[in-house]
């Protein structure tokens, strides 16, 4: 029956239309008639409309752009769904756990996470996954960068011009060069904090939400995202799946892996402090030494009104001040850690094991700092700046003996010093 009031109403589905020639155009979709060929490729399609917005793909038009951050869609559709991310919208809720989405298609790969799902397998070696798009990029990672030998077909092409570093997708490499312009599209409503990609915000407001969907099956932890579950899992298990190439050392993830190769193998610094001029093998190194600028304590503790620059800096008041946390003991010698990776690196030392290998020499040491102090040997550049004389020196505590020395008259300590021995 019609309820709708419309005059037009189809015979096989019951759906009505305002117009005779809307009704004729949706009858195309049950007789599987497809009269419209695209003169590129040879698709065709059922009506005159799916034929115009397919040939967009060919000619790249993209005429509905996005007023408030200019990217284009050949759909206008397309366009509507991308403009939920700016407006925080998502109309699609997940029935088992109170999720929404933004899109439909991004809840229904998310359901899949409730059923355990895989539909798409590795030809190669086998693994299956929840998503086509994960298996294309699972199929292209090199076996020096993730576990099993995954280099299947490819690598990553698209290369970063600032910082060399390569990415299998161009669109990945997109979003990474926002690190180096500073780019921050998407904004935290709660808090303000902006952030480079829509996945960050959303898992940045599980902060604010306590939302931690993935739980260990074996302690009962929970996590707000899968890639610390299965980290965490790894630290149960002691397994290690990321190998270093040139100092054999292993690693639970393949950004500690990257993060380990940028810092101690390699010379490059890309990031640069914007207040000093400082420049850091990693982000995440720039963002902690600007804090020393900006004077920013983000870590505040939760029994006093005092709080702190790093992380570690608030676990050690925690233990010292208010017996919370758990010292780690060295056992040969009674040393008091913060965290295991500290004791771990101790240890090296009574041992004798000497991980971290000079990439100019073959020189070897036992940890990260010491080889770092060793790297100046072979570096020409010299960040520290005596501010009686003038003269530069390659680290702090050679300039503080030259300063006690120097006969000129004592100015104070300039440039880029002021900063380093402040810390």
């Amino acid at each position: 029956m019609n309820v709708h009031g419309s005059k037009y109403q189809c015979s096989e589905c019951g759906k009505c239309f305002q117009s005779k020639n809307a009704l004729m155009r949706h009858k195309l979709s049950h007789s599987g008639e497809k009269t419209f060929e695209c003169s590129v490729c040879g698709k065709r399609f059922n009506m005159s409309s799916s034929l115009a917005v397919h040939s967009r793909f060919h000619t790249g038009e993209k005429p509905y752009k996005c007023h408030v951050c200019g990217k284009a869609f050949g759909q206008s559709g397309h366009l509507n769904t991308h403009v939920r991310v700016h407006t925080g919208e998502k109309p699609c809720k997940c029935h088992v756990c109170d999720k929404a989405f933004s899109r439909s298609s991004t809840l229904d790969r998310h359901l899949r996470v409730h059923t355990g799902e895989k539909l798409f397998e590795c030809s190669v070696c086998g693994k299956r996954f929840t998503m086509s798009s994960n298996l294309a990029v699972h199929s292209r990672i090199h076996s020096g960068e993730r576990p099993h030998n995954r280099t299947h077909s490819g690598g990553r092409p698209y290369k970063c011009n600032v910082c060399d570093k390569a990415f299998s997708q161009s669109s990945n490499l997109n979003t990474h060069v926002r690190v180096h312009t500073g780019e921050k599209l998407f904004e935290c409503s709660v808090c303000g904090k902006r952030f480079t990609m829509s996945s960050n915000l959303a898992v940045h407001n599980r902060i604010h939400s306590g939302e931690r969907p993935h739980k260990c099956h074996v302690c009962g932890k929970a996590f707000s995202q899968s890639g610390s579950l299965n980290i965490h899992m790894r630290i149960r298990t002691g397994e290690k799946l990321y190998k270093c190439s040139l100092c054999d050392k292993s690693f639970r993830s393949s950004g500690y892996l990257q993060t380990h190769k940028r810092r101690i193998h390699s010379n490059r610094r890309p990031y640069q402090c914007p207040h000093c001029g400082k420049q850091f093998k990693t982000n995440a190194d720039l963002k902690r030494h600007v804090r020393i600028h900006t004077g920013a304590k983000p870590y505040s503790c939760r029994h006093c009104s005092d709080s702190f620059r790093m992380l570690d800096q608030l676990k050690r008041h925690l233990l010292k001040s208010h017996s919370e946390g758990i010292w780690f003991t060295c056992d040969i010698c009674g040393k008091k850690f913060v965290n295991h990776s500290e004791l771990k690196l101790h240890s090296y030392q009574h041992a004798d094991v000497k991980l971290y290998v000079c990439c100019e020499c073959p020189k070897s040491f036992c940890t990260a700092a010491k080889l770092k102090s060793h790297q100046l040997v072979h570096s020409v550049y010299k960040q520290f700046c005596c501010g009686k004389c003038g003269k530069l020196f390659k680290d702090k505590y050679c300039v503080k003996r030259h300063f006690d020395r120097c006969s000129t008259d004592r100015l104070g300590i300039i440039g880029l010093f002021n900063t380093h021995v402040s810390k």
